[in-house]
């Protein structure tokens, strides 16, 4: 798309005001950096900003055909920016919750229609009196027209990208109106696809009969992608003003970045480059001053240079050299200490411009090497090999306007809490805020990073790739101060689909050799050529990487030997068992999972309070996974190790348990085959809107049993005892980076705590490595016993404390005979809150505590009790200690089991 620039008039642009004293120009400069501060967005404190976030209206596009059926949607109504034309018509009245029941059908004709913004207006003068004004968009959701005062400035078509355009020739002294034409996208697409002799392979067929089987239109717009309907999420086509709008005046010159490169980094020395670019609009000397600050405030290096720039936009390349540098550290490998740079721009009159950035100094690598396995897939920070502990991320809603930055930090926190170091942004969503990667950087979480593309092929036309292009440098250059971006990566499963998946093969066979060339050379162009250019150029510190799963040296995707891997034999396919996992051995893992309910709060705030199970309507609304049968396959997995459950809690309990028990086996053994292994990313961390998932921490932000496994499988010391095919091995896993001397020991005991063998000895953990300490029979640990009534207690300690345990038993849970626990509690009350002492007299599998209260924070749950054993769990709620007694229940392995299996 070209932008057409109006022929403005030639003007000073003061229209006889005052211009600000210099006392008012640092007053101003200092709330904006504060602000940014705040955000963890950079800042430009010499801009003159008039934010446009209030007195907009909303209204059904002028003609538009839904307003017979919806009247009152063709009046202007009051509307929130940044926001959705949705979120504004939930606001009204004028549509249901789509998260609420089945209402997600009510919702689908807002994103049929076409839609209006207006906001009337005045100019601030500190704006207007600037020789040049900008109308800065960062984000159209997505086809749009914007007109000022009955000029059309723009049509955007890309909800990932900013817009600025120049607006001083359209500004009034008095009142303005601006105006944001939105339109359908399906509507708009699907008009032009009709035409065509194909439609590309997308992603997932609409479920309510505004798009054709098979013909989606998702795949030509660049939009987030997940809007249209995965398998964990709704179809909700939102539009809307979704990023924030504003005026932007300036002079003679605007700073328009500030990069820091770096280029070398190690112990000694930091060589940096500091990158200021500056649009000028009129010849002049400058002089350029960037400072580097310490973590702690004081300044390190400075670089200055005078130069005399021409029309245009240029950008002045300082080094900087700082000694001995703080480094930055993945979490668990050390600490993430910022430093700060300032740019100062000085025109010739003495205008000074100040730009300032806030990064950690890092090196990071993905290293690539022959070994005896293939070819390594390993990030490596500082010199350090990181085995990538995590999961994948997905937008937090389906309106990502009303993504708090409450709700991004809680969520990063409960990464950082289950010992987590990464995480990866999946490309069928949107690149997420300022906010989220300042946050991830202060944690040490490694940001693996897709660009949107998430499945669906891609049109292979040089207008879309050229479309694509300026998305990438825009968000490039936004997010790459970031310590936190460990990896660009150009896709999610879109070679790998059109390779191996077999809607695309038979569309292939459907269509003639030239265009299946045309298509599979233009996502070879998009994603090798483009992508990976932009990256080189803008981002030159960061690894690409080609697409998720990719493989070196041209060899198929999902290879074990090289590259990463997406795993989904379990569960998907042929939903083999668990304990497939333990026959793969991937470089890097960074797709697999399993599904399971949320908590039985969340399923009653979504599906009321009448009767339940797998089949209710609600629920397969909510269920996204082959057409709301995925409860079926969540249903056969329970029985398969449980047994049949005796109601739909009891289902919504064991499908924690089985989602739990699966992603652990998978993670311990990734872990366990360090350095073949050096990553394993779950699918997912978070949710999109309340249902059943693969997710470990549900819309709410509430904890799954997933969650709670993960804090124990992803510690930095692990003993990690898989048993497969009537062995069991034993493996030390230490994330620390020096030695550390510890004990393990082994005991088989009966559920009740009879020992009948037990073993074990003195080792050393060495850093950053995984150590195969032993290997056992059944035979050899059984002598004898019954299988049914044995387990195998594995435990590390470090001094005299418990670091790490895990249990083996030698059955699925539904062929053991477990005893029914006896399990006493005591409550009393610490600085932080409740106490709660569990004790057991058995063995109790998989304990869940429930106390009532959603929003309490209990320091663990979902836990194994040995016989005679108590845990204390700390319990952070606003009901007070009567009332936590009063609703505590408890739920183990053995007393569900054996009421469901109670005739």
């Amino acid at each position: 798309m070209r932008l057409r620039r109006p022929d403005a008039p030639r003007s000073d642009g003061r229209h006889g005001t005052r211009r600000p004293s210099a006392s008012m120009r640092r007053g101003l400069a200092l709330l904006v950096a504060l602000a940014a501060l705040l955000s963890g967005s950079p800042s430009w404190a010499a801009t003159h900003a008039q934010t446009l976030d209030r007195g907009w209206q909303l209204r059904l596009a002028p003609n538009d055909a839904h307003a017979a059926r919806h009247p009152a949607a063709a009046r202007w109504l009051s509307a929130t920016v940044p926001g959705t034309v949705q979120t504004d018509l939930i606001a009204a009245g004028l549509t249901p919750d789509p998260y609420l029941g089945r209402n997600e059908a009510a919702i689908q004709w807002v994103g049929l229609a076409d839609w209006q913004y207006r906001l009337r207006f005045r100019v601030d003068p500190s704006v207007q009196q600037r020789r040049h004004v900008d109308l800065v968009l960062d984000g159209l959701d997505t086809f749009a027209e914007v007109s000022l005062n009955g000029h059309r400035l723009l049509r955007a078509d890309n909800m990932f990208r900013r817009w600025r355009v120049p607006a001083k020739a359209w500004l009034r002294d008095g009142e303005n109106t601006l105006v944001v034409n939105v339109h359908s996208p399906i509507r708009r697409v699907q008009r032009w696809l009709k035409k065509q002799p194909y439609a590309l392979p997308g992603e997932f067929d609409s479920a309510f009969g505004d798009e054709p089987k098979g013909r989606q239109s998702a795949n030509y717009v660049r939009k987030a992608a997940y809007q249209y309907g995965w398998d964990w999420g709704p179809r909700i086509v939102t539009e809307g003003i979704w990023q924030p709008v504003r005026l932007e005046g300036w002079d003679r010159l605007r700073v328009a970045d500030l990069h820091i490169a770096q280029p070398s980094v190690d112990a000694d020395a930091a060589q940096l480059r500091a990158q200021v670019t500056v649009q000028t609009a009129a010849a002049g000397t400058v002089q350029v001053r960037v400072d580097a600050l310490a973590p702690d405030g004081r300044r390190v290096a400075r670089a200055a240079r005078t130069l005399t720039l021409t029309t245009g936009r240029h950008t002045v390349d300082l080094p900087l050299t700082i000694a001995h540098p703080q480094r930055w550290y993945p979490a668990g490998y050390g600490a993430q200490p910022l430093y700060r740079f300032v740019a100062h721009v000085r025109e010739g009159d003495g205008d000074d411009h100040v730009a300032r950035r806030t990064t950690g100094l890092r090196r990071i690598e993905l290293r690539q090497r022959k070994d005896r396995w293939g070819r390594s897939f390993a990030f490596v920070v500082n010199g350090i090999p990181v085995f990538a502990k995590g999961a994948n991320l997905v937008p937090f809603d389906s309106f990502p306007p009303r993504v708090t930055t409450a709700r991004m930090r809680r969520l990063l926190d409960d990464a950082r809490a289950a010992h987590m170091n990464m995480l990866r942004v999946w490309g069928g969503g949107y690149y997420l805020p300022d906010a989220f990667y300042a946050m991830a950087d202060r944690r040490g979480l490694l940001i693996w990073q897709d660009f949107m593309f998430g499945g669906a092929i891609p049109p292979y036309d040089a207008a879309f790739r050229a479309n694509v292009r300026v998305e990438a440098e825009q968000q490039v250059r936004r997010l790459r101060d970031h310590p936190s971006i460990a990896l660009w990566s150009g896709n999610n499963e879109v070679r790998t689909s059109w390779e191996t998946w077999g809607d695309r093969l038979t569309f292939q066979r459907a269509i003639s050799a030239a265009e299946r060339t045309r298509i599979d050379q233009g996502m070879r162009t998009l994603f090798g050529r483009v992508l990976r250019d932009v990256v080189a150029r803008e981002d030159v510190d960061v690894p690409y990487w080609p697409g998720s799963p990719f493989s070196a040296a041209g060899e198929p995707a999902n290879a074990d030997d090289s590259g990463d891997t997406h795993f989904w034999n379990v569960w998907s396919g042929d939903a083999a068992p668990i304990e497939d996992y333990l026959d793969v051995t991937p470089r890097f893992l960074s797709e697999y999972g399993l599904q399971s309910l949320p908590v039985m709060v969340t399923v009653r705030a979504f599906a009321g309070d009448g009767p339940l199970d797998a089949e209710s309507p609600v629920l397969r609304a909510h269920q996204k996974y082959d057409g709301g049968n995925g409860n079926r396959r969540l249903l056969a997995y329970v029985k398969r190790n449980y047994g049949a459950p005796g109601d739909f809690a009891d289902l919504v309990y064991l499908s924690q348990a089985m989602q739990a028990e699966g992603i652990r086996l998978a993670a311990e053994h990734l872990r366990a085959s360090r350095p073949r292994t050096m990553g394993s990313l779950y699918w997912q961390l978070n949710d999109v809107w309340p249902g059943a998932s693969w997710s470990s921490v549900d819309v709410y932000g509430r904890w799954k049993a997933l969650q709670f496994a993960a804090r124990r499988f992803y510690a930095p010391l692990l003993l990690a005892a898989l048993r497969h095919h009537d062995v069991t091995r034993v493996t030390l896993v230490s994330d620390r980076l020096q030695p550390t001397p510890l004990r393990w020991r082994w005991r088989v005991m009966d559920f009740r705590g009879h020992v009948l063998r037990s073993g074990g000895g003195a080792v050393m953990a060495a850093p950053t490595s995984a150590t195969p300490l032993a290997r056992y029979t059944d035979a050899a640990l059984l002598h004898g016993a019954d299988p049914r009534t044995h387990m195998v207690v594995f435990e590390l300690l470090e001094g005299q404390r418990t670091v790490a345990r895990n249990l083996v038993f030698f059955g699925k849970p539904r062929t053991l005979q477990l005893p029914l626990p006896k399990l006493t509690v005591q409550w009393s009350r610490d600085a932080d809150g409740a106490v709660l002492r569990l004790h057991t007299d058995t063995l109790a599998r998989a304990v869940w505590i429930d106390v009532g209260d959603p929003d309490a924070v209990l320091s663990d749950n979902a836990f194994n009790l040995l016989p005679g054993e108590t845990r204390i769990v700390h319990v952070r709620s606003a009901h007070d200690l009567a009332t936590l007694e009063r609703a505590l229940t408890l739920r183990d392995l053995a007393d569900v089991m054996k009421r469901d299996a109670t005739p």
